[in-house]
């Protein structure tokens, strides 16, 4: 029997990633606890549909979406607790006699499925999906929602104010943003960024550093200066990409700052992780 594949040689064969920076991402990966797929959507190199979807292929597994907008039978959820839920990255699906359909983020987890068929004898079938759709799931099913109800997919939680004088970038990244489901809020310059941001209070915002009337520098000091808005997050944008320019925003404040021109994989996982590390994954707090 040969040996079975580590994830990141599953992703060089699938040509996700390369084997420079596969290497790179698990010296990263050392002594966090972090999954790989973690690290590399953190380092802006793929995406969780990216990891999906070359599992997926690479091994035959179906992939599950939309979890949250469907209902599950009781006897199905009550196999997992939201807290096994999260902490194993799974969702149970359906079962068919002795036959559980289960929702991973890593189906070729072993020990995980050894355990659940030494725990209740029934067989598991690995189905493929993200850490995103997982949270979703356990919110809408397990936290509170109603089954019977369909939810928003994850995405639809957030509002995204984008700041940038330049519409072919402030269009390329609004359409990046939207085909993941976020909702958009815009602006073509720092005074009127400030403005929208100080009226909606969105749950992130990514701006340019340079535009006229208020630069995103002032917008984001006068940003730190308001009670509310000092919580957003800020990603910054910058067509200085040297070392120095991001030591300088990360110093000043900025949650994070991505060099342009934009790479749009790179600036979903950015913002995933914004996201993510400001509200605990848990969605955003009522604005």
């Amino acid at each position: 029997m040969s040996k079975r594949k580590r994830f990141g040689e599953i992703l060089v064969d699938a040509k996700v990633v390369t084997e420079p920076v596969l290497q790179l991402a698990l010296e990263k990966q050392k002594g966090t606890g972090k999954r790989l797929g973690q690290v590399l959507e953190e380092m802006g190199v793929v995406s969780e549909k990216d990891t999906a979807v070359a599992l997926a292929r690479q091994f035959g597994f179906r992939t599950v979406q939309n979890l949250a907008s469907y209902s599950f039978p009781e006897d199905v959820l009550t196999l997992f607790s939201s807290e096994t839920a999260l902490k194993k990255s799974l969702f149970p699906l359906k079962l068919e006699q002795k036959n559980l359909y289960l929702a991973m983020v890593n189906p070729l987890d072993m020990d995980t499925i050894d355990d659940i068929t030494f725990r209740t004898g029934l067989r598991v079938l690995p189905c493929v999906t993200t850490p995103g759709e997982i949270q979703a799931a356990v919110h809408q099913h397990y936290l509170g929602g109603r089954p019977n109800e369909p939810q928003q997919d994850a995405s639809d939680w957030w509002t995204i104010l984008v700041v940038d004088d330049q519409e072919l970038v402030r269009s390329a990244i609004i359409a990046a943003l939207k085909k993941e489901g976020y909702k958009i809020l815009e602006a073509d310059n720092g005074a009127d960024g400030l403005k929208v941001a100080c009226q909606h209070h969105p749950h992130l915002i990514i701006s340019d550093t340079v535009m006229p009337r208020m630069d995103g520098y002032e917008m984001f000091r006068a940003l730190q200066a308001h009670t509310t808005a000092s919580k957003i997050p800020v990603i910054a944008l910058s067509s200085k990409s040297a070392a120095e320019e991001e030591a300088k925003l990360l110093d000043a404040g900025y949650f994070d700052f991505i060099p342009k021109p934009i790479n749009p994989i790179r600036l979903l996982a950015r913002v995933r992780r914004a996201l993510k590390t400001a509200y605990n994954s848990n969605g955003p707090p009522p604005r």
